[in-house]
């Protein structure tokens, strides 16, 4: 089959290749790729930024949303047969999207949402699991209370504006002037233009900021939520709640925990609390997003659609800047 590895670390490490079809274990589906999307984390993976913690040798496909058709299944398999549209997130260790055929635990696959095109639905599962597990795991929004999410045209900001405003919560974003009304349209009901305006001076008292920037962007978010509030950052710094997720020895712990003094320091003097965020693959989630997606509730945004030939060229579109919004979408039509 064809597809795109990671033969080494770095900017110039990813290839096309041909590869044997992947074995299908006792409890995988193997899923025909018709679709799958680019995420910032895909950049993160292939330069070896999480390599002491994730465990993967070169040369392994890149990868980490899908949507297409079940192939075959395992023989511990019920839920799913030959013939069925599916999409999910595969778990870190199985990732490998960015090719012809994907084997894939079937707790973290779904069936797609009906009202979704493969193209559509690929743009989903990441961003759209990060939106619920933020969003109702970690920080239990109900209404009434403020959200802010960071860039709000993104992906994952596109995502949480529309889930947070279902859950009831009055929601903020920043945003360029170009893409002000389209956050509008997904449900912002205060946008700040940050071309133009400082969000730390324009917003106070909210009780959830999700940043996807990091750096000063999220040091300033910090000063905008009410005493006893949570700012999530996806973009890190890293923390030891998230070594613990993955299972990382006690040592990396102690290393996360470095890594964010600064910002935990900077919330414990403002009277906040500050999480780093990294999801986790889940098919029973994405069966309740499929709902919200095909009740309308939820849309995908996509901004621009690449064949699978082209991946590198995706790639590189999206690491220089060119996504106005939404999501970057491979096709294998």
């Amino acid at each position: 089959m064809k597809a795109f590895v990671v033969d080494a670390y770095g900017k110039e490490g990813l290839r096309a290749a041909e590869l044997p079809e992947p074995t299908v274990g006792r409890r995988d589906v193997l899923v025909r790729v018709r679709a799958a999307s680019i995420n910032p984390l895909d950049t993160m993976t292939r330069n070896g930024e999480f390599k002491r913690l994730i465990k993967r040798k070169p040369p392994f496909v890149l990868g980490h949303d899908v949507a297409g058709v079940v192939a075959a299944v395992g023989a511990g398999v019920r839920d799913f047969t030959v013939g069925d549209e599916v999409y999910a997130r595969p778990r870190d260790l199985r990732i490998g999207t960015f090719a012809e055929y994907i084997a894939i635990d079937q707790d973290d696959v779904a069936p797609k949402p009906s009202s979704l095109t493969f193209q559509e639905a690929a743009a989903v599962p990441l961003v759209a699991l990060a939106a619920w597990q933020i969003l109702v795991d970690r920080a239990d929004v109900h209404p009434g209370q403020k959200v802010l999410v960071h860039a709000g045209a993104g992906g994952l900001g596109s995502t949480v504006i529309q889930l947070a405003k279902h859950l009831g919560a009055t929601v903020a974003t920043t945003s360029s002037t170009p893409t002000t009304a389209l956050v509008t349209d997904l449900g912002a009901e205060v946008v700040v233009d940050y071309t133009e305006q400082d969000f730390s001076r324009d917003l106070s008292d909210y009780d959830l900021v999700v940043d996807s920037l990091g750096g000063q962007n999220l040091e300033k978010s910090l000063t905008v939520v009410r005493p006893g509030g949570l700012v999530i950052g996806v973009a890190g710094p890293p923390d030891a709640g998230f070594a613990e997720q993955l299972g990382a020895p006690s040592f990396f712990r102690i290393a996360m925990t470095l890594l964010s003094r600064k910002v935990r320091k900077r919330a414990q003097a403002l009277g906040v609390r500050y999480e780093f965020f990294f999801m986790q693959a889940s098919g029973s989630q994405l069966r309740q997003l499929a709902a919200l997606y095909d009740s309308g509730v939820l849309r995908p945004v996509i901004d621009k659609t690449f064949s699978f030939a082209q991946t590198k060229q995706a790639m590189e579109y999206v690491e220089q800047g060119g996504t106005r919004a939404g999501k970057v979408v491979l096709t294998m039509d």
